[in-house]
This record gives structure tokens, sequence and C-alpha cells, in this order.
């Protein structure tokens, strides 16, 4: 016991570039917790060490508080540069153009993104008090500095740390009640009260309680999650059936126009595979889904690829397939800019339906400040001079025989709470992505996490289709009814999964996670006033 007592007094008073060590190191292992490791408890051991680390800040000046957004900053770098490393994969598919780049990428986009956790580390510091109620401190600083992330600059809430808590899949049901955001809550509050275990008895009377509270409302969690798990099994939709093409196709070969006979030609005959003795290829399915952006050309501008559709769908199956589509312009008219875009075609070739990506990938499908950064010769990875144009508006699509489905194309399915507009409520959310920028690394597994987890927020059935994967349908509670691998080319065939009934989050947001930062923060300004007086 005296031995980790001197530890973590080396912890506590380490500065320089000791606390920067720990403090990145910390960060580093937290991404651990993630997709593909779910190796959470780490948690428990990292997010100790920086309660610690705060509690050393208060040796610093201005009560502490840039000392603690520099181990805050050193904890986000590590955390992101680990976390995020396969970023960097999208810099060398066309490396000729972008190689010179990756090194600002890996590191750049970590040491920016690790702003929000210094920040979040200050705004601790600033509200922190001895004894156990400095959990509550960090948990919600780190909670707000975590939304912030999710919001500023068109948002990034990538591995969030509420995430860390959604394998096992029951201990991701409470995300129905409180989202993602009462999940970081909960996950910050859990994993950093090991800390208080150090205390000096002087300041803390009973330092187990906080570490006994956190694993009930851990137990508390996992208890409530088998329950709604055993009590709503997976039911689907009466003839509604399901096909998802994953082509793996390379990147190069993807955005390359000459390609593009070869491209269709795999997309018609993988479609039309037979996957058993018993199977009709696409003649099983009623909904053909393809993955995003699927054509090297404007699809409704090549009449040759409709027709192909056209005569690969039987009567009653309808596509839905990714594919860039150019704005409404006269004949003629010189195209420079485009929308990402989902379609839905019927059998006979008509478009029943169109939807453009609402929410933009900044440096993938635009540039900040786009105009004056293409005058200094930069471009985004998808090379589209002028940058993609934003959709107009979130809403549902109209299948024939079929439930409403609300389209989100790649990454718009991380942001939580952006999902559902009023009551237009869909039967079903389709992710359309492509994955393939990122090879075979973490990034696709992160994805597919963050994906599921709308499901079990919105009570709804997810269905995913990726390039080079992970394809999958999830039901309303998180569960992976089937899927393909990643990295692997074929056709998935399921039924459609049913719906709950709307969640308590889908109904009321992130409410109860706002009292609960405000509560606890209250509570903590209380002790601070009464120490000072």
């Amino acid at each position: 016991m005296t031995s980790f007592r001197a530890l973590i007094s080396a912890v506590i008073l380490s500065w320089g570039w000791k606390r920067a060590a720990i403090a990145w190191v910390a960060g580093a292992l937290s991404a651990l917790a993630m997709a593909p490791f779910n190796a959470w408890p780490i948690l428990f051991l990292t997010l100790p060490l920086m309660i610690w680390l705060i509690d050393g800040a208060s040796a610093g000046r201005l009560g502490g508080i840039p000392a603690a957004a520099l181990s805050g900053w050193w904890f986000g770098f590590g955390y992101f540069t680990a976390g995020l490393y396969w970023i960097g994969y999208a810099f060398l598919v066309d490396a000729e153009t972008f190689a010179w780049l990756l090194p600002f990428a890996v590191m750049g986009l970590p040491a920016g993104l690790a702003l929000f956790m210094a920040f979040g580390f200050a705004l601790a510091r600033l509200i922190w008090v001895p004894g156990a109620l400095r959990i509550l401190s960090l948990a919600s600083a780190l909670t707000f500095s975590e939304w912030l992330r999710g919001h500023i600059l068109t948002g990034f809430p990538w591995n969030t740390f509420g995430y860390a808590l959604t394998e096992p899949l029951a201990l991701a049901q409470i995300a129905s009640l409180v989202g993602l955001w009462g999940l970081t809550f909960i996950a910050l509050v859990v994993f950093a009260s090991p800390a208080v275990l150090a205390d000096d008895r002087a300041i803390t009377r009973r330092p187990w309680i906080a570490l006994a509270v956190s694993l009930v409302l851990l137990a508390a969690m996992g208890v409530y999650g088998t329950i709604r798990l055993s009590r709503n099994p997976t039911q689907f939709v009466d003839a509604v059936k399901l096909r998802l093409m994953q082509p793996n196709l390379q990147q190069d070969v993807k955005f390359n126009y000459s390609a593009k006979q070869m491209v269709m030609d795999k997309y018609l005959s993988l479609s039309d595979r037979a996957t058993g003795p018993q199977s009709n290829g696409v003649r099983d399915a009623t909904i053909l889904i393809w993955p995003e952006s699927a054509f090297p050309f404007f699809l409704a501008r090549e009449a040759s690829a409709m027709a192909q559709i056209a005569n690969l769908l039987p009567q009653g199956t309808v596509l839905v397939t990714g594919a860039i589509r150019p704005p409404d312009q006269p004949a003629g008219t010189q195209i420079t800019r485009a929308y990402n875009s989902i379609y839905v075609i019927d059998h006979d070739g008509t478009i029943l339906s169109v939807y453009d990506k609402l929410h933009l990938v900044p440096f993938g499908e635009y540039l900040p400040f786009q105009s004056a950064m293409e005058r200094l010769g930069f471009v985004q990875i998808t090379k589209v001079r002028g940058g993609f144009i934003p959709g107009d508006r979130r809403r549902t699509m109209t299948l024939p025989n079929a439930p409403r489905m609300l389209p989100l194309i790649c990454y718009e399915a991380i942001f939580p709470g952006d999902i559902v507009s009023g009551d237009d409520r869909p039967g079903w959310i389709v992710n359309l992505t492509n994955d393939g920028w990122f090879g075979i690394s973490s990034g696709p597994y992160q994805h597919l996490q963050q994906a599921r987890l709308r499901a079990v927020e919105e009570g709804l059935p997810l269905v995913r289709s990726a390039n080079t994967g992970i394809s999958a349908v999830i039901d309303p509670l998180g569960r992976i009814v089937a899927h393909l691998e990643l990295g692997r080319e074929g056709v998935l065939d399921s039924r459609l999964p049913k719906p709950l009934a709307p969640t308590a989050f889908s109904r009321i947001r992130d409410i109860p996670v706002a009292l609960a930062v405000a509560l606890s923060t209250v509570i903590v300004l209380r002790r601070r006033v009464k120490q000072s007086g």
C-alpha cells in the first residue's frame, strides 16, 4: 500500500516532460477502450491518472488551470493519435497528390481535437474540489467539452468516451434513455472513481464508497440492458427482403471513369449472385442496397447504366444506391460541383426519390474557407473543385411496399440526435458508406460501433451498406442480425427488423444529461463556496 501511494504521489508531483509523457501514454492506452478492442477496463487505470494529474496541477500558476489544460492536451493528443491513426490511409489512396499531407493529418488532427480535451481539463480544474466530488468536476467538464467537440466546426464526436460502454451490448441499452452524451457522463464518473481510493482519510472518510457506487451503477446498467434485450426479441417486417452488395472496390478504381463498365459489370453480377442452393439471386430481394457514391460517373446521366439497372431489377424490387448527383442546371452547363446522394430506383429505371448528404466531411468533401484554400493550392481528398454541395434538410424517403426509410450517408451516422426530425419517424435507417478510404484498420470498426448506437438510441433498425465493409443489418437494440466482414466481397441477404416504440431519448433528447451536468456543477460549486467560507 505504501508503494502504491508513493507511485500516486510521483504522478501528482510530476512536472515538465514526465507529466506530459504520463498524460500522453494514458491517452494512447485509453484508445484501446474503443472498437475493435473494446478493452474498456483500461479506463479504470487511465482516468484516475488524469484525476491525479489535475490534483497536482494546483502547484502551477493561476490556480493550476494552465497546467491542467496542458495535461489534458497531452492526454487528448495521445488518445486521438492512437485512436485515429487510420485517417492517414486516406492520404495514401492518391499518394502522388496527398502523401505530403500525411504527417499533418496523422498529427495535426489529433493536436486540434486535443484542444477540446485541454478545455475540459481546464474547466474541471476551475471547479475542482478535494475528495470524491472532484469526480463530478471531471465528468461534468469533460462531458461538456466532448459535447462541444461534437458540434463546433460541424462537429466530430468520434470515439467519445460513452462508446466505451457499448460492449457488452447490455451496457449500451441505457443509451435508449440518455443517449451518447449521457453515456459519456456515466462512463467518466464510473471509470474515474478508483482515484478516490488513494485519498487521505482526512479528506475522504470512506474512499471506497465512490468506487462501490460506480460498480453498482455499472451492474444496474447491465441488469437493465439484459432485461431489455430479453423482453424485445428481434422481430421482422413481413414481405421485406434485403440484399446488401459489398463490392470491396479499391479507391483508385471506384473513382476512375474509364473503369465505369468494369464497375457496373461487377455490381450487376455480384448483386445477382446466388448465396445457396435455394437462392434465386436478386429475385429473392425486394430491396437491393449498394454503398455510398457507388459509381465513377453521374448515374442519372448514363442512360446505359440506368438501362442495365432496370434489366437487373425484377418487378417489385427497388435499388437504394449511393451516387454523385449533378446540380439541376441547363443542358451544356459545365458541372463544377455536385451532391453526394442516395437514389431510390424502381424496376423500370425510374428514380423514385433522392436524398442529398446534409452533413459533409471537412477536408474530405469540402474545405473550410473553400475559395481561399483552393487559391493556395489545397484540394479536398475527393478532389471535387469547389467542394460538394450540402443538402438542405434531413428527411425520410418513401419506398414501395416498405416502411419509410431515413437515409444517412457515411459519417452522418455518428451524430446522436441528428437522426429523426419532428413527427417524421421512419421505420428504419439506412447508412450507405465508403470506408475503403481507411483500409483494413480500426476505422471501419469504430464507424460501425457508432452507427450501431444510433439504433439503440432511436429504437430503430439500421441497415449499413459499405463498399469494403463492414456491411450489417442491426436490430433496434443494436444486435447484429447479419454482417459481411471487412475487406470481403459478397452479398448479404436478410429480413428487415421491426422498430420499437419511440425511446425516451428520441422524445426528450439530451435533457437528462444536461440536468445531470448542471446539477453536478451546482453540487461542486456549493462545496467550493462552503470550503472557501
